[in-house]
């Protein structure tokens, strides 16, 4: 849970800074930090929906909700998501012109770990729970 809530307390925090020295770094026509919430309409959207996995997972564990697969598992694959989107956004389509004058924020690097930490709590909490094994050829 604590993973979710760096990440969406991330998406408010500034993700992306342009070069002050550089008088055409602009981030869609502005200047100075912005956040993901500011930048990306869409992936801002994604981003929280992927944070309040864990406390969906959490509200499942504490009723005791049966499931038809392990405990965590849609709440790393949520994460992962949100982990590729994240990396892809900052290191290989990172948004303004020109893109050698927009530096990245301790916002986007906020983000990084708080979805690996929820990752690896999704994991543990996913290999808690035996699968139970079918004979071949049954569905």
């Amino acid at each position: 849970m604590a993973g979710g809530a760096l990440l969406a307390v991330s998406v408010f925090l500034p993700w992306y800074g342009t070069d002050p020295d550089n008088r055409f770094a602009r981030i869609d026509g502005a200047r100075g930090d912005q956040s993901c919430w500011d930048v990306h309409p869409i992936l801002r959207w994604l981003i929280l929906a992927a944070s309040v996995a864990p406390f969906i997972l959490a509200y499942i564990i504490a009723t005791d909700a049966p499931l038809s697969w392990a405990r965590g598992e849609m709440t790393m694959v949520s994460s992962i998501a949100a982990l590729g989107l994240i990396f892809y956004n900052g290191v290989i389509d990172r948004p303004g012109e020109p893109s050698a004058a927009i530096s990245l924020k301790y916002g986007w690097f906020l983000a990084l770990p708080a979805t690996l930490v929820m990752i690896v709590a999704s994991a543990m909490r996913s290999s808690e729970h035996e699968r139970v094994r079918k004979p071949p050829g049954t569905i």
